[in-house]
């Protein structure tokens, strides 16, 4: 292996450092790759943090500093959303209390009617996967009320999925009634829609798949570390480590 793809493939495992590559998510292994390209497109002018879960009471604090006027509550210090890819965030400059999600990468899979027909069973009543997806989405959404982007990725695959199927309006719904299976990352109409990105279909998402909506224009995470003064708000600058 060429030294530069060894160092490459290093630098990713240290951002990303989860279990061995053979017991890792499909969009994790998608999100490593994506790491590998920012690693030779931007080397050490950027500085990335992977983190499995951001915990509620985290995003109340941060809340609670972006708009000391408005109150915020949550019930459980250890209550956290956890997406199957985890949070990809920009270091911010030392004592910074505020996180910088560049991306927030969730899987869903709904539906075994297709099996239960195969095995001359009733059909199941669908939905329990979008339903919490739709929680997740809630809080990240509050969350990140402070930034004129959305960087956030729900691949959903599964018989419930179909063209024909009721769901995809729950999708739709989630998505604040924007397109399926097309990239949003900036907020509309003065951030009053950050409706974020929702690619839907029956058959499974492969890492190629994943890797190219999540690593190609116009994508989340490149316009995030390419872009940072068109992405952050205008009460503050990104951190100064994600300057090209």
């Amino acid at each position: 292996m060429a030294k530069k793809q060894q160092l490459r493939e290093i630098r990713a495992g240290t951002v990303i450092n989860v279990t061995s590559k053979g017991q890792e998510a499909a969009v994790v292994q998608a999100l490593r790759r994506v790491v590998e390209h920012l690693t030779v497109k931007f080397g050490r002018k950027i500085s990335l943090v992977h983190e499995k879960q951001w915990l509620l009471s985290s995003m109340v604090g941060e809340l609670r500093l972006t708009y000391p006027a408005v109150e915020f509550h949550c019930h459980f210090d250890n209550s956290s959303i956890r997406p199957d890819g985890g949070f990809l965030l920009i270091r911010g400059r030392e004592g910074d209390p505020l996180s910088y999600p560049a991306l927030i990468a969730e899987v869903k899979n709904q539906g075994t009617n297709d099996l239960r027909a195969k095995e001359g069973l009733k059909k199941q009543a669908k939905g329990n996967a979008i339903e919490r997806l739709g929680k997740n989405v809630i809080g990240l959404r509050t969350a990140l009320l402070r930034e004129s982007i959305f960087p956030f990725v729900c691949f959903g695959y599964g018989c419930d999925f179909t063209p024909d199927s009721s769901i995809l309006d729950r999708v739709t719904t989630i998505a604040m009634f924007g397109n399926l299976n097309k990239t949003y990352l900036h907020n509309e109409e003065g951030g009053k829609f950050n409706r974020g990105s929702f690619y839907f279909r029956p058959e499974p998402w492969s890492v190629d798949e994943m890797a190219q909506i999540m690593g190609s224009p116009p994508n989340p995470l490149i316009l995030v570390v390419g872009q940072p003064k068109a992405c952050s708000t205008r009460s503050r600058k990104w951190p100064k480590a994600v300057m090209p």
